[in-house]
């Protein structure tokens, strides 16, 4: 990124913190803040909105943490230094993972290697492999994860895994349904199963994830296949591996 203005979002929900932060950037010059956040869902929205070159991202945050926002803006985030309170585990996972970070109180020669940081990227567009790496180690640490984040243009909708009855490969997408509702993600079907409850969820085909506790019934469909019937009525095909794994799971 070159000497040109860099325009900058802060997301923290402490306003203290924003102020402190706003504070030492006004002290640098090149840097216009052109928005603050106090929480995930409007750092979602306001990024997708304004397109910014950099995001100041707390990481403790209520319901979306800086960890979720990562994760629903993927390919379409800015770049990113991450702000945190002191967090010995946080820090050694930054540190691990080359990932630039700010511990609060920010201090001005932090700030400033950090803006300097970012002044020598080429590009501040997409998740880069660091920051990638640190949120497929703090995913690892979810499992087996209890709810669901899928980005529609600027809104966020949090799915509780609980009332999923299964998932359906569309390609480089996933299909998420729900009774009546479906959306879809950008997720690998292989990944996503790793991150379910095996005791709960079951890969019944190469498209097909199912959660049990909406299977109705297990029926033949033709002398060495069987399909299963959902409480919704839906009928899905079950391969040979997939129903051993339903059996042994039943």
């Amino acid at each position: 990124m070159s000497e040109q203005t860099i325009r900058v979002i802060i997301a923290d929900d402490e306003e203290l913190s924003r102020k402190a932060l706003k504070n030492e950037l006004a002290q640098l010059p090149g840097i216009e803040i052109i928005g603050e956040c106090e929480n995930g869902f409007f750092t979602v929205k306001e990024v997708m909105e304004t397109r910014p070159d950099l995001l100041f991202l707390d990481i403790q945050m209520p319901r979306l943490d800086g960890f979720d926002v990562l994760e629903l803006l993927g390919a379409e985030a800015p770049a990113v230094v991450f702000v945190t309170a002191f967090d010995e585990y946080a820090v050694r996972a930054f540190e691990a993972r080359a990932v630039d970070y700010l511990l609060k109180p920010v201090r001005a020669e932090r700030l400033k290697k950090a803006i300097a940081q970012v002044r020598r990227m080429t590009t501040g567009s997409g998740l880069n492999q660091s920051q990638q790496h640190l949120l497929d180690d703090h995913r690892e640490k979810q499992i087996p994860i209890i709810r669901i984040l899928v980005r529609t243009g600027t809104d966020v909708q949090v799915i509780p895994v609980a009332e999923i009855s299964h998932f359906q490969a569309e390609d480089d997408y996933v299909r998420i349904h729900t009774q009546g509702r479906s959306w879809l993600k950008s997720e690998r079907m292989n990944r996503l199963e790793q991150l379910l409850d095996p005791r709960l969820f079951c890969r019944i085909h190469r498209s097909f994830i199912i959660n049990i506790q909406f299977l109705k019934a297990i029926e033949p469909y033709s002398k060495e296949s069987r399909v299963v019937k959902l409480n919704s009525g839906e009928v899905l095909p079950v391969s040979r591996e997939g129903y051993t794994r339903l059996k042994a799971l039943l």
